[in-house]
């Protein structure tokens, strides 16, 4: 075998060796799998905006046969559900700060997963529901935590996972405003020039409640999807993830032209 065959040989044996360990410690246990999807069902919230906007649709489910009549061997159904319904991609498509930028079947399959590095600011939300991650989180963040790197998810946890079966989810007040937290225009902008994937979020959607009286209107939307970044929405367990090291697998429906897809999250900690 001439040298360059054996580095050949070497590098391939490297690289199964590590996918091996890989798949071994998640067998094993040693890397825990956490789920980080909602259920979908016709009971899962989705976001409400005031008119003229339309509204998604939510989940709907139509059973076609169970081991019957129409069907005696199986068990099918067919479904609607809007694209950005439960536990959801937005695609930098969605905004029109990024109509030019990618459909969600146009997405490098590699910028589906990334580190995640998860914000804690659940105490301030407890105090404030409107609290939006600042500048100033971001650094106290990676001054513990060292900077967060090119090609990461930025997740926030905010706590709002806890409410997602209670009228505490949207937070609505008498005059039908939402009070749920999200992010600042500085702390958008802050996070776009670290380059990274994307933000996740507890809530129903990436901005906070009352973000459309901010300047920009929605500045995560605004910021991220004019970026050619991506959203998460209405993330679980994001509590069961460390502050940094995990990764994050979060795979839309690969649809034509579309702005955004329910996703099964996962995260490898």
């Amino acid at each position: 075998m001439d040298v360059q065959s054996q580095v050949l040989h070497k590098t391939s044996h490297d690289q199964s060796h590590v996918l091996s360990q890989l798949l071994g410690s998640i067998v094993n246990d040693s890397i825990e799998v956490v789920d980080m999807t909602q259920v979908l069902n016709e009971d899962t919230p989705v976001i409400q905006l005031p008119e003229p906007f339309k509204n998604t649709g939510g989940f709907q489910f139509k059973q076609l046969s169970k081991y019957d009549e129409t069907g005696p061997v199986c068990y099918w159904n067919d479904f609607v559900a809007g694209e950005h319904c439960g536990t959801h991609f937005d695609a930098p498509n969605h905004w029109v700060t990024g109509r030019e930028n990618a459909s969600v079947d146009k997405i490098p399959v590699k910028n589906l997963i990334g580190e995640a590095r998860v914000i804690n600011i659940k105490e301030k939300c407890i105090e404030n529901p409107d609290y939006c991650l600042t500048v100033e989180d971001i650094e106290e963040y990676e001054a513990e935590f060292g900077q967060i790197p090119k090609h990461s998810w930025v997740l926030l946890y905010t706590g709002w996972a806890e409410y997602l079966n209670s009228e505490k989810y949207f937070n609505t007040d008498r005059d039908g405003l939402s009070h749920t937290p999200g992010f600042t225009p500085e702390a958008s902008r802050f996070l776009v020039e670290r380059d990274i994937l994307g933000v996740g979020v507890e809530t129903v959607g990436t901005d906070a409640g009352i973000a459309h009286t901010f300047d920009p209107p929605f500045p995560s939307h605004h910021i991220m999807h004019q970026a050619n970044k991506y959203g998460l929405a209405q993330l679980t367990n994001v509590d069961k993830l460390p502050p940094k090291g995990a990764v994050l697998i979060a795979a839309p429906l690969k649809i034509e032209n579309g702005s955004g897809s329910p996703i099964r999250a996962i995260a490898l900690v």
